[in-house]
């Protein structure tokens, strides 16, 4: 009976993979999961849930604070503010996005095999970012413009398995399955991939935990997106979701009561394909995050994550020079238009917060709110004919249910 019940849950969750994501870290969301996004997107050293698990360090999977199974549903609701300013010879106009919030769901399952391995599974949405300024005032660029819509969104399937070599050690593994699909405003295109994730889990000491991990870079093609040079024919684009390292390190303050994690993390955007096209550069990230049990009914958290601008600035760019974008030669201009004002990926500092109440022994509630300040970019060509301006904000709004059985 609880396979069946863990089946259709996964099945039912996995059918609305289909909305569209607004991330933080470049194109990335900081954290899935209620728990770890409240924490600042924390959970390579210690996650709280199963979702937090095998999306953090698969390999922790064998210390969530879980003695039977368990499963982990959760709801993300984005709300980006995006306004641009385009400046070209038809003048300068400003104009805002329109795209609705976006939401996403998220299912993590975790149980036990035996005392030293542990089975996990978790569907998520990982990824996106786009812009919709159709029926707006901006002027047309390189054929582009007044009905400038982008969106690109990625989901993950991941099955997940961890091994305790140690009674403070242990290894993990996932295969991640992705789902991808590619919208510029000419037709959708969708793809899939597939990549691995591995993680070391160590606990040195009583309340001390560190965690490591290695994700390994994704590719997906999309082909007839878009008449990038204008000759009839739509063109492919390659994105590639980039290799990453987490490394984190947890602490029980006070046992049971007060936790405190910290990570960093580097994502590999320079060299992932499509990014490095665009002038994508590196991302640092660091995480601090902190959990609070009040009572033994309800619980704190709070949480901080910065990831620097992974978008470069080209200011004095050759607007009538062109680019070979994966075999195609466009214009530079189109180029930065499309990287400005169609995927702003550009927000560095975000708070959160939340809370948890235990409603039975076995099920448990969060709620949770995160921030990210407004950004800006801004770009002119060498002669001041063209400048590209946008501006991104964003609020998010989770909520997640934990069933143990």
């Amino acid at each position: 009976m609880k396979r069946i019940i863990v089946s259709i849950a996964v099945a039912l969750t996995m059918a609305t993979l289909s909305v569209p994501a607004f991330a933080t870290n470049g194109d990335n969301v900081f954290g899935v999961g209620t728990m770890s996004r409240s924490m600042g997107g924390v959970g390579a050293a210690a996650p709280q849930d199963a979702i937090t698990a095998v999306f953090g360090n698969p390999a922790a999977m064998c210390y969530i604070p879980c003695e039977t199974s368990e499963v982990d549903f959760a709801a993300t609701i984005f709300d980006p503010t995006i306004t641009t300013t385009v400046t070209s010879p038809g003048g300068t106009r400003k104009a805002t996005s329109q795209g609705a919030p976006y939401a996403f769901p998220a299912i993590g399952i975790y149980t036990p095999i035996n005392d030293n391995w542990r089975f996990g599974l978790a569907a998520y949405g990982v990824s996106g970012m786009g812009v919709d300024y159709k029926d707006s005032d901006l002027p047309s660029v390189m054929g582009a413009g007044a009905d400038l819509k982008t969106d690109f969104q990625v989901m993950k399937f991941a099955p997940n398995i961890a091994y305790k070599i140690l009674p403070n050690l242990s290894v993990g593994a996932a295969l991640q399955l992705n789902w991808a699909q590619l919208d510029l405003g000419q037709g959708s295109a969708h793809n899939f991939g597939v990549g691995t994730q591995i993680g070391v889990s160590y606990k040195p000491l009583d309340g001390l935990s560190l965690g490591l991990t290695y994700q390994s870079p994704q590719k997906h093609t999309f082909k007839r997106v878009y008449d990038f040079n204008g000759d009839g024919s739509h063109d492919r684009l390659a994105l590639e979701q980039p290799q990453q390292v987490v490394l984190g390190v947890a602490y029980d303050i006070i046992p049971n009561k007060l936790l405190m994690e910290l990570d960093g993390k580097w994502i590999n955007w320079a060299n992932a394909t499509g990014y490095e096209d665009f002038g994508w550069r590196d991302q640092y990230v660091v995480a601090l995050g902190a959990q609070y049990k009040a009572l033994d009914w309800l619980t704190f958290r709070a949480g901080y994550n910065y990831g620097n601008n992974p978008v470069k600035e080209s200011n004095g760019w050759n607007g009538a020079a062109t680019v070979d974008m994966q075999g195609t030669p466009i214009s530079r201009t189109f180029v930065e238009y499309f990287k400005v004002v169609g995927f702003p990926a550009i927000v560095e500092h975000h708070i959160s917060v939340g809370m948890g109440v235990k409603i039975s022994p076995k099920v448990s509630m969060n709620v949770g709110y995160s921030h990210a300040f407004s950004k800006t970019i801004s770009e002119t060509d060498s002669t001041g004919t063209f400048k590209f301006e946008s501006k991104l904000a964003e609020s998010s709004y989770e909520v997640g249910l934990n069933i143990m059985f």
